[in-house]
């Protein structure tokens, strides 16, 4: 899932994505910042806090399996972060561009 409404990812709509803006070298930046993990067996979950040069500070979190050779990403969520006391604010926003999540679809 993305930072948008509409964001509902499949790892091949994301590589379409993806692939363009890494290919210009013009790809975004995400540095951990904090990252809490809970291992148990062949599953990881883990969230974290991410400094991004674009969006500002993000969190992350999401669900890894070990698949006998290697962790694989199985879920990831990301998201902004919005300050409480401005959270009026933004929903009025929200509210004013009529945005509504698009429950499963993809960009």
């Amino acid at each position: 899932m993305g930072t948008d409404a509409t964001e509902r990812w499949d790892v091949a709509a994301f590589r379409k994505y993806a692939h363009p803006h890494f290919a210009k070298g013009k790809a975004w930046s995400f540095r951990a910042v904090r990252r809490a993990v809970i291992v148990e067996g062949a599953f990881a979950w883990f969230d974290e806090d991410l400094a991004t040069p674009n969006l500002g500070p993000a969190r992350g979190s999401g669900v890894m399996r070990h698949d006998g050779e290697a962790w694989r990403i199985a879920h990831y969520n990301l998201t902004i972060t919005v300050p409480n006391e401005r959270f009026k604010e933004v929903k009025k926003l929200l509210d004013n561009a009529r945005v509504s999540p698009a429950a499963g679809t993809e960009p």
